[in-house]
């Protein structure tokens, strides 16, 4: 039977404009994800798609609802422990990578590990340099990055988001600021990751070859799900 990773139930969000107004951007939405599949979130600009992904990686929480990752329930949970909580179990990749300019490709994806101190420096610099060799940016280690391409930014951004072997990698518009080719080597990059290690992978893109190579496309629109279609099966994590 497939294992929950994360459940949203009832979740509404609001937002106020003004003391009289109130804008509604998700109004009553449920939905549950299991380990092991690759979920892609589509919709026109404004349906959503980027609030519903903050909710579920507690970057933002609902107006109503509630919201479990890996059997929590993560609602009500604080700010330092919601820190301790994305640091460990939740790897974000944004359209802009976010690299800091001054350290190198290995010291970039280093930092989550530093933050959550369980390794010493040999085992962190041990594990960023095989993250970097898993996204083939091993040639590229001490780079920094003006020196890389924007695809390889971004895989490096990638790396970085696998440092804590989170449960879910979500990913905001990840393709959105490249050409063609580096968006096609990305996408291959998230499918090659769930395919081989399993990994539960949540992305909001409007690529529609991307939403159509994932495992299963949920459409948003006006902040309710039109359509959740299954695309293929989900991937077993491995044992």
């Amino acid at each position: 039977m497939a294992e929950t990773i994360l459940r949203l139930e009832n979740i509404r969000k609001e937002l106020g404009l003004s003391k009289a107004i109130r804008q509604t951007i998700i109004p009553n939405l449920s939905l549950v994800v299991n380990s092991g599949e690759f979920v892609a979130i589509t919709g026109p600009s404004g349906s959503g798609k980027s609030t519903l992904l903050y909710l579920m990686g507690g970057l933002d929480k609902p107006t109503a609802g509630k919201v479990w990752l890996d059997g929590d329930e993560i609602t009500e949970k604080n700010e330092t422990e919601m820190n301790r909580i994305r640091n460990e179990k939740i790897g974000f990749i944004y359209q802009f990578h976010f690299l800091l300019p001054e350290f190198n490709a290995v010291e970039n994806v280093s930092m989550p590990m530093m933050i959550n101190g369980r390794r010493t420096r040999k085992e962190i610099r041990e594990r960023a340099m095989k993250l970097l060799d898993m996204v083939d940016m091993q040639n590229k280690y001490t780079n920094k990055p003006s020196q890389l391409s924007g695809g390889q930014q971004q895989r490096v951004a990638i790396a970085r988001a696998l440092a804590n072997a989170p449960k879910i990698l979500l990913g905001d518009e990840p393709t959105g600021n490249l050409d063609s080719r580096s968006a096609k080597n990305v996408y291959q990059l998230f499918d090659r990751l769930n395919r081989e290690q399993g990994q539960t992978v949540i992305v909001v893109t409007h690529d529609e070859e991307f939403a159509n190579h994932a495992g299963r496309r949920i459409q948003l629109v006006d902040g309710k799900i039109e359509s959740d279609r299954q695309l293929r099966v989900r991937v077993e994590q491995p044992a």
